[in-house]
């Protein structure tokens, strides 16, 4: 609400605060909300992504991105934004934009209908359900060629990071086994309103040219799965742990740790795990 305070000549004069201010969009923590307020790192990540296409941004918040990518004429801009506050904002300052603009959450979008000729996804993802937005992806992998986020910078830092990297882990092997990851730069705190405890970076993924992994693909992720859910011991343990002993059998991968092995070794393993499992 407004409060109130007597200027010089002792009149009441009214002082505008956030909460009658018709142009302001109170970030919700609940949300994950951190609204970016540099410019220029908007602009980067709105030219980062490729030409073409539809294009889903998630979280529009103010339309800080948005509007960068709305200048764009090589793309249509669709937006996804759960937060009604945010979208009143949008309606009010890009009405253009309103008919493209999703009042929804995108994690629940049925994209295969909505987008059949596919999509491209971008935005700085609300920091809360940033892994749930890449496992969305990968569910729509066919459907989604190219995908450009801002996230906590400890998670672009796991989608990038190669294997033998202490920052490597299942969201490593599961997206790089799709796409080609690039960890395209750093932000910092201090551009978000609030500023975030953790800094931000920016991550391009590229779907690759696999079409299929050359192995049960269920039991391939079941597989990541169990070998990081114990990542500081051996393969042996956590693996023996969810598919039992194997009929005595070992593989040569048993005495590493899940972070040694590459996508094409969690393949060969996930094909070994069949085999000595079967029946």
């Amino acid at each position: 609400m407004a409060t109130k305070r007597h200027n010089s000549k002792g009149r009441v004069a009214h002082k505008v605060t956030p909460s009658n201010n018709p142009n302001y969009v109170r970030p919700k923590k609940a949300l994950g909300q951190h609204f970016l307020t540099d410019m220029g790192v908007a602009q980067r990540i709105a030219e980062a992504m490729s030409e073409g296409g539809d294009v889903l941004e998630v979280g529009c918040g103010t339309g800080v991105l948005t509007q960068f990518l709305l200048a764009r004429k090589d793309i249509t801009t669709w937006g996804a934004e759960v937060d009604g506050e945010s979208v009143e904002y949008l309606h009010r300052h890009y009405p253009d934009f309103t008919p493209r603009l999703i009042f929804g959450d995108f994690l629940n979008l049925p994209l295969s209908e909505m987008f059949p000729n596919g999509l491209k996804v971008i935005g700085n993802f609300p920091y809360n359900i940033s892994s749930q937005i890449f496992f969305k992806v990968l569910d729509y992998k066919e459907l989604i060629p190219e995908v450009v986020g801002m996230v906590q910078r400890e998670v672009a830092l796991r989608i990038a990071s190669p294997a033998g990297n202490r920052d490597y882990g299942i969201l490593s092997v599961l997206m790089q086994a799709w796409y080609d990851i690039e960890y395209l730069f750093t932000v910092h705190e201090n551009v978000f309103n609030p500023p975030p405890k953790v800094k931000s970076a920016v991550v391009r993924m590229r779907r690759n040219g696999v079409k299929e992994l050359g192995c049960n693909e269920a039991l391939f992720v079941k597989v990541v799965k169990a070998a990081f859910s114990q990542r500081r011991k051996m393969l042996k343990t956590p693996l023996r742990a969810v598919f039992g002993d194997f009929g005595g059998a070992e593989h040569e991968f048993f005495a590493l740790r899940a972070e040694a092995l590459s996508v094409e070794d969690y393949i060969a393993l996930t094909n070994w795990v069949e085999e000595h499992t079967e029946g």
